[in-house]
């Protein structure tokens, strides 16, 4: 098994995770924790740009682990309801 960090596997996530924040980005929030929402989706915003940033110098597994940090953000922000999204396949959430 390939364990290496490359710029395919990195590609693959910046698509998966980009994909995820702009369906949280056009989707509606929980209005009864809108701050809440917004705070999960400014670290996962934050976090994306990180990795870019790291990816931009070479770095590729601190790219990886923003990615993850990242993507983290919204599946948690999905799962527990502030965002209202319905895709299984980018959220651990039911369709």
């Amino acid at each position: 098994m390939n364990k290496e960090v490359t710029q395919e596997k990195l590609d693959q996530y910046f698509k998966i995770t980009g994909e995820a924040l702009a369906k949280v980005k056009s989707s509606p929030f929980d209005n009864q924790r809108i701050d809440h929402a917004k705070d999960f989706l400014d670290m996962a915003s934050r976090y994306y740009e990180d990795a870019k940033h790291f990816m931009s110098k070479g770095d590729f597994v601190l790219a990886f682990g923003a990615l993850n940090y990242s993507h983290g953000w919204l599946d948690a922000g999905a799962r527990i309801g502030l965002f209202k999204v319905k895709d299984s396949r980018l959220f651990t959430v039911d369709d």
